[in-house]
């Protein structure tokens, strides 16, 4: 015959939850993963905007490729530590590093009018939909 052993889910969460209370403090946060651009898209029948959030960088740290449809926004963070003399830093929630987006549009790019602006943390480009030939429509004789 097979043993059975009985598992009971909420017995076995709150002894992990006891057990780590009391031989070491409790931590509640949740490790932060990268941060991801937060971005607007908007389509008019000439083109799309694209409006990402990306506060704190300088614009040279910005790179933005366009590939047919494919857009593709990088930036790095970088830490600028400003720590005094007999200061100690006791908690930073800010995030420092590489954050990257990658979408794709519902129709090509003309990459030689796509225009982008930077202020106040905020990435502006518009992206002029590529005009494509008219169809000709041909008579039958």
């Amino acid at each position: 015959m097979a043993n059975l052993a009985r598992f009971n889910v909420i017995d076995n969460t709150l002894d992990d939850v006891l057990r780590g209370f009391f031989v070491r403090p409790m931590n509640f946060e949740t490790t932060a993963a990268p941060v991801q651009l937060r971005v607007d898209v908007s389509e008019t029948e000439g083109g799309y905007t694209v409006r990402a959030e990306i506060p704190g960088v300088k614009k040279d740290d910005i790179h933005v490729a366009i590939d047919g449809n494919q857009v593709e926004i990088s930036a790095e963070v970088k830490n600028e530590k400003e720590v005094k003399e007999g200061e100690k830093l006791l908690r930073s929630e800010r995030y420092f590093g590489k954050v990257y987006r990658a979408f794709a549009l519902g129709s090509d790019v003309d990459e030689a009018a796509t225009e982008a602006r930077y202020a106040d943390g905020i990435l502006e480009l518009k992206l002029p939909k590529k005009t494509s030939a008219r169809v000709k429509r041909i008579a039958i004789q």
